[in-house]
């Protein structure tokens, strides 16, 4: 159903400058997701993203243990990249992603695309909450 979900998506407004600012500022995208990495991979081909993203972290298949707010595929993605949690940043749009980056060690910023958000992920503990992706590429410019 996730593979037959993508045909239907629409980008992040914003995110696609993100990935771009963070490539060209030397930094190594992943993507952590609960949702299947087949499905993950299949969105970025379609939009021509996938050259932006170092690697992609989907649930494990048949193991919801691996999904957040666990820290296992936050932490999969920093060992694949070779870096600890100090020099790590996760975006993530709900309270369980907030939690799965602080037991991970990585600071969170909480996306707050939806009204009523941004005050669950202040209460779940981001460091920084945004309601677009604009001020990230902006930030990852500088």
């Amino acid at each position: 159903m996730e593979a037959e979900a993508v045909r239907a998506a629409r980008p992040t407004p914003g995110g696609e400058s993100v990935l771009r600012a963070a490539v060209h500022s030397g930094r190594l995208v992943s993507v952590v997701s609960n949702n299947a990495g087949e499905a993950i991979e299949a969105y970025l081909a379609g939009y021509g993203l996938s050259a932006y993203v170092a690697g992609v972290f989907g649930r494990a298949p048949g193991d919801p243990s691996s999904m957040k707010p666990s820290p296992r595929l936050l932490l999969e993605a920093m060992k694949a990249a070779g870096v600890g949690p100090e020099h790590c940043i996760f975006i993530g749009d709900a309270a369980r992603d907030v939690e799965a980056g602080e037991a991970a060690g990585a600071p969170t910023i909480g996306y707050a695309n939806k009204p009523g958000k941004g005050a669950k992920l202040a209460a779940a503990g981001a460091v920084v909450i945004v309601d677009s992706m604009v001020p990230i590429a902006d930030a990852l410019t500088r």
